[in-house]
C-alpha cells in the first residue's frame, strides 16, 4: 500500500480570519478511483514472477507489491474571533483514494485451475486495497470531528498551531494503523488464501 499522509498544507497556509456568530460545519469529502496495471504469463510461477516486478513499488517498503493504495489527504479550514478569541470555523477535510490493481491478460486462455487461484487472488487484492481506502476514510471523518471540537485558544496564532499539532496526532495513527493492517494481512496470508481456495472449491462443487 502506497501512503501519502500529511499536514493539511491547506490547513495552516491557507486558513482565513473571519468574524461571525455561527460557525458552521461540513461533512468530509471523499473520492475513491481505481486503475490497473496488465501482467502476463501461463502458470502460477508466471503470476509470481509478473506480480513481483510488475506490480506498483511503494516508498515505504522500497518494493513491488501486487497492488497498492495512493491515499491522500488535504482540506480547507477557516479560523473565527469572536469575543475576544480565536476558534474553527469551516472544516472541510479532503480525502482521495487511489487504488491500483493488477489485471492478467491471460485469464480466458488459461485452465480452469489456474483461473480459481487467479481469481481467488485477485479478489483478495482488491479487498486488500479497499481496506486501506476505508481505514482512510475512517481517519478523514476523525480528523473532521477533532479539528471541529477543538476549544477557541486566546489568538489565531495558538489556534492555528493547535490545528497543526492535532492534526499530526491523527495522521500519525492513521499511517500506525495502515502498518498494523499490512503486517496482520502478511502474517496471515497462507491460511487465508488456503482457506479462500477451499471455499471457491465448495462453491463450484455445489453449482455443479
Amino acid at each position: 500500500m502506497k501512503r501519502q499522509s500529511r499536514m493539511l498544507c491547506a490547513f495552516l497556509s491557507g486558513a482565513i480570519l473571519m468574524s461571525a456568530t455561527q460557525i458552521a460545519h461540513s461533512e468530509a469529502i471523499m473520492s475513491k478511483s481505481f486503475s490497473y496495471f496488465s501482467i502476463g504469463g501461463k502458470t502460477a510461477e508466471d503470476l509470481d514472477h509478473e506480480l513481483s516486478h510488475r506490480g506498483p513499488m511503494t516508498k515505504a517498503t522500497g518494493a513491488r507489491h501486487p497492488g497498492a493504495t495512493e491515499i491522500k489527504f488535504g482540506g480547507e479550514l477557516t479560523y473565527v474571533e469572536q469575543n475576544g478569541r480565536c476558534g474553527v470555523g469551516t472544516v472541510k477535510v479532503k480525502l482521495h483514494t487511489k487504488i491500483l490493481l493488477p489485471r492478467w491478460t491471460n485469464r480466458k486462455r488459461t485452465t480452469a485451475e489456474l483461473a480459481l487461484i487467479w481469481d481467488t487472488l485477485a479478489a483478495d487484492i482488491k479487498r486488500h486495497e479497499e481496506r486501506h481506502a476505508e481505514i482512510a476514510r475512517n481517519y478523514a471523518r476523525t480528523l473532521e470531528k477533532r479539528l471541529q471540537s477543538l476549544r477557541p485558544q486566546k489568538n489565531c496564532e495558538e489556534m492555528q498551531a493547535l490545528v497543526g499539532k492535532t492534526t499530526q496526532e491523527v495522521m500519525d495513527a492513521h499511517d500506525k494503523d495502515q502498518l498494523r493492517f499490512d503486517v496482520v494481512e502478511s502474517k496471515n496470508f497462507d491460511a487465508r488464501m488456503t482457506r479462500l481456495l477451499k471455499h471457491r472449491i465448495m462453491q463450484n462443487r455445489s453449482a455443479q
